[in-house]
Formats: C-alpha cells, structure tokens, sequence
C-alpha cells in the first residue's frame, strides 16, 4: 500500500486530478496551448536525451532480448484487441483496428509517469528504456492496418466486389505520419544526440533537462487533467462494451508486459516500465496514422477510451499495481 500512496500523492498524479477537479467545476482554468506545446517538446527531448545518453553504454547483447520481446508484444497486442473487439464486442473491422492500433502502441506520456514513479520509489531501471519506447510505437500500427486489409480482403464477393465497411488502407501514407510526428522525432533525435554526446556531454543541461522534468511534467498533466475530463462523456456514451474493453485492455497487457519483461531478462524496473508500455495506449502518432488510413472509423471512441479511461487508469491504479506484481515476481 506504501507504493500505491506514493503513486497518489505524488506532485503530476494530483496536479492530473487538480486538471479534472477544474473541469468538473467548470473552470476557466488552461494551460495556454503555446506553453502546452513547448511542455510536450521538452519533455519528450529530455527523455530522449536521457535514453540516448544511457544507450550509449549499454552492450548490444544486453538490449537484444528485450528490445525483440519489446517488438513481440507490438505485434500480439494489436492482434489479441482486434479480434477481442470484432468478435467479443462487435465492433465494426475499422473502429476494431483503429482501437487495437491506439491500445498496441505507446504513451510517451504513461512512460515519463512511470519513471518519474521509479525515481521517486527508489527502484533502479535499464537506461535503454527509452529507446525500447521509440521501439514500440510503430509496429503495432502497422500490424492492425494490415488487419483490416485482410478482413477486407476476405470480404470480396465473386464479383470482386468488397462487402468490408473499409477502404484500402493506405500503410505508406500511415507510416510516413508515424516517423514524420513530432512524439517519435524528439524521442528518436534525442536518442541519436543523447548517444552521441554520452553522459559526459549531458552534465552542462542536467540542470534544465534533468533537475527541472519533473516540474514540467506537473505542468503537463494537468492541461491533460482537464482533457481527460472533457473526453470523459465520449466514453461514456460510446456505451459500456468500449469502457470494459478500456478498463481490461491495459491490464491484461500490463501482465503480458511484466511476464514478458521478466522472461528477457530485465531487472525489475525495467518489467515495471515495460508492463506499463504494454498497457498504455497511444493518443499522439496513433490518432494521426489512423486518420490516413481508417477514415471510416470513429476517432471519438480511441480518443475517449485511451485519453479519459485508459490514461488515468495506468497513472491513478496501473503502475503502482504493475510494481507490486512486479515485487511478488522479483522478491
């Protein structure tokens, strides 16, 4: 229980709650959308930096096994949702892989929340996290976008008529989205500087990335506080086939996650991240991707799922659970 006091009363969990208090009472309170923008920007190049600046010692025999099981989970996890949502919960073939391709990917956001979480708790973990991060967020795009392609062309009557409710999604358009965002550019970029310039040329800006990240991430969320909040309704009124599936989703993911980290080897910290990397849900480079490729699907029911059910979740309840599942394992 320590764990999970720590994780509520920790300065962003109640800044995030602060953002939502503010919405409920309708108040006028924001983070200016500039200042918002230049929050994200930091936060996503100090991670960057750090991971980069950690990658640069790491030895390639002790990264290969996590970063393969990093990329076995991006290909299940969109699998498992999709079929979930088409069979289970009857969700049409493009809202289906819409969903699973937000749930398969990543939240830069979740993974800055679990290790500000670790640093606070004192628990150590592998620097080349963030590059395990980066890693993780195009491919479960790519594999529910093939997903629907293949329903759809399962689907073709003898006339070579498709009878989906989907057009051909186009990957290449999706794919450039991805590598073009500004979520996986810092994070990739900072990872190359970071690498390049090693520990030892990060010293002269630990003051502004390092000492200063964890101020600016209160900042951040509670501007998302306040988003969630508004998306709330959304969730609600998508009906309670999407709400189960956003509550069940992260934590079954989150154990897949830990299982899996732990069988690559990674030292608990590293499981605990990588558990909330498999549980979080995209809300950046996925919505975009998607909007290219699945125009016919409902961006209403990713948004609310991943930003105002799943994104709590993981920071409120999911990440001090993952790390106490993640005692029982390691201890």
């Amino acid at each position: 229980m320590s764990l999970a006091s720590a994780a509520l009363l920790s300065p962003p969990v109640l800044c995030f709650g602060l953002g939502a208090l503010a919405c409920a009472l309708r108040s006028n309170l924001r983070v200016p959308a500039p200042v918002f923008e230049a929050v994200s920007i930091y936060l996503l190049l100090a991670i960057g930096l750090k991971g980069g600046a950690e990658l640069a010692e790491t030895r390639w025999v002790d990264f290969a096994a996590p970063a393969g099981a990093a990329l076995a989970l991006g290909l299940f996890i969109p699998l498992w949702c999709f079929l979930a949502l088409r069979q289970a919960a009857g969700f049409s073939v493009a809202d289906a892989a819409s969903l699973a391709a937000h749930y398969g990917s990543v939240s830069a956001v979740t993974f800055i929340a679990v290790v500000s979480y670790l640093a606070q708790a004192g628990i150590p973990h592998e620097g080349f996290m963030t590059a395990i991060l980066a890693l993780m967020e195009a491919p479960a795009i790519v594999v529910a976008l093939l997903l629907a392609r293949m329903v759809r062309d399962g689907s073709e009557d003898r006339s070579g008529a498709a009878t989906a409710d989907i057009a051909q999604p186009s990957l290449g358009a999706a794919l450039r989205e991805v590598v073009s965002s500004k979520s996986f550019l810092l994070l990739v970029g900072g990872l190359a500087i970071g690498g390049v310039i090693g520990k030892a040329g990060m010293a002269p800006v630990q003051p502004f990335f390092g000492d200063l990240f964890l101020g600016f991430l209160c900042l951040f969320l509670l501007e998302l506080g306040i988003v969630a909040a508004e998306k709330a309704d959304e969730a609600w009124k998508a009906g309670g086939r999407l709400l189960a599936f956003a509550i069940a989703a992260p934590l079954v993911n989150g154990a897949l996650g830990l299982l899996t980290g732990a069988a690559a080897g990674l030292s608990e910290g590293g499981a605990i991240i990588l558990a909330t990397l498999a549980a979080s849900a995209s809300y950046i480079a996925a919505p975009a991707a998607v909007r290219l490729a699945l125009p016919q699907a409902n961006a209403a029911y990713a948004l609310a799922a991943s930003l105002a059910v799943t994104f709590p979740l993981n920071v409120v309840i999911g990440i001090p659970l993952y790390a106490a599942l993640a005692g029982l394992i390691y201890r």
